[in-house]
């Protein structure tokens, strides 16, 4: 069997549906998840099988939703490095401090995986046309997919999206519209235009999906590390859906009896202008509450109310997790510090995710000798105008000056 993919259960209420016919949510409104027979698999695969795989994420495809391998759309997306941070980890006072780091993906983030699963099952599915709201790269990582499966694209972004994510749609070919709000604003956008034309809503956790190729990140840090899981895994948190998707990982390795029963504790970032999981968080609250003027320039988290806010929060309750908001400023000196000490150019989300870890670190949440795995979700070089610079100006024949040839303005 290519998947051992069985149903379709709600996160919520415990319906099941049929997984082989189109479904978006569950009939209560809450997000629907891919159900595995994993008693059978148990018996059937083993860690070690898995050397000789291909080397994307498409090695786990038991644990995958696609049910033929000939509906795959795929640019060999996945295993993306484990990397070691000495210089870093030193700074921090970290042992050992993993970047797992999801820059080097075709489009420049982790929005593949999401795409490459959630497109493949549209395909299979029979759907012809999608419709998303974005904050940015999930949109460009569907319409380029879209493209490659000959599935018609329609995107609505806010006004002030990441250029290089408008240029990916456009260049697909997608229908891009701008809205001058936020990402909930686009997806009210969205909402008529499914009425009328019965498009295949793609929206984040309002089709089964997606979560399914976020998932992947827990499988390869888990293989990566030789099935044994770092003490704590920090994840940049807007709609939520990476870290409810490594979490839904590790339970699934735990019911096949790949991993032992403790698993690391999960830290959803956020950003100080946009934090509703760590307010829902701090007052024990089961799910957020809408973010008013949500605002930073970690854009891919600027998700003022996450349809799956209540994963989000159980996956750090079980996981003896917490949550934590970092200052916009902070982030960018995080991000300069990670250049200048490792030649990493990380997005300001991944930053907001290393700059976390150091503050637990100080505070003590994290023990000096703890092996730590932050997730870095895209290339620092989607994000230009994050980096404001100060450059001289030379004229025909004039040296060079003794000082910095070029810096950014602290």
């Amino acid at each position: 069997m290519f998947s051992y993919a069985t149903h379709l259960s709600c996160s919520k209420c415990g319906g099941t549906s049929e997984i082989n016919r189109i479904m978006q949510q569950c009939s209560c409104g809450a997000p629907l998840l891919v159900q595995y027979d994993l008693a059978k698999l148990r018996n059937r695969l083993k860690p070690e099988d898995l050397r000789n795989r291909v080397n994307s994420m498409w090695r786990y495809h038991e644990l995958l939703p696609v049910q033929d391998h000939a509906h795959i759309v795929s640019a060999s997306e996945g295993m993306t490095p484990l990397l070691p941070l000495p210089r870093l980890a030193d700074d921090m006072g970290i042992f050992r401090l993993l970047m797992k780091d999801e820059g080097i993906s075709p489009g420049g983030t982790f929005k593949v995986r999401g795409a490459a699963v959630g497109v493949s099952r549209a395909k299979e599915l029979g759907v012809k046309e999608l419709v998303m709201p974005t904050n940015g790269n999930a949109g460009a990582a569907w319409a380029l997919y879209a493209a490659k499966a000959g599935i018609q694209c329609h995107i609505v972004m806010p006004l002030d999206a990441p250029l290089t994510a408008k240029v990916e749609c456009a260049i697909a070919g997608a229908h891009l519209a701008l809205v001058n709000g936020l990402i909930s604003d686009a997806g009210n956008t969205i909402a008529q235009s499914i009425k009328e034309h019965g498009w295949y809503d793609a929206s984040t956790l309002k089709e089964p999906y997606r979560i399914e190729g976020k998932k992947t990140m827990g499988f390869e840090i888990a293989e990566q590390l030789e099935w044994q899981l770092p003490d704590v895994i920090l994840y940049p948190t807007g709609g939520g859906v990476g870290l409810i998707g490594i979490y839904k990982a590790l339970q699934e390795l735990r019911e096949l009896g790949w991993i032992g029963d403790r698993l690391p504790r999960l830290v959803a970032v956020q950003a100080e202008g946009c934090a509703p999981i760590v307010k829902a968080w701090s007052e024990q609250k089961q799910t957020s509450t809408f973010w008013n003027g949500a605002s930073t320039v970690a854009f891919g988290i600027n998700v003022p109310k996450a349809l799956g806010d209540f994963l989000v929060l159980e996956a750090i309750h079980q996981t003896a997790g917490c949550a934590l908001a970092v200052e916009d400023d902070t982030i960018l000196q995080e991000q300069k510090r990670i250049a200048r000490l490792e030649g990493a150019y990380v997005c300001p989300e991944g930053a907001a995710a290393f700059a976390a870890a150091r503050r637990l670190r100080d505070s003590g949440w994290i023990s000096v000798d703890e092996t730590v795995v932050v997730l870095n979700t895209g290339a620092g070089i989607k994000y230009p105008d994050s980096v404001q610079l100060n450059l001289p100006i030379l004229q025909l024949g004039q040296p060079l000056p003794s000082s910095h040839l070029t810096d950014h303005k602290d």
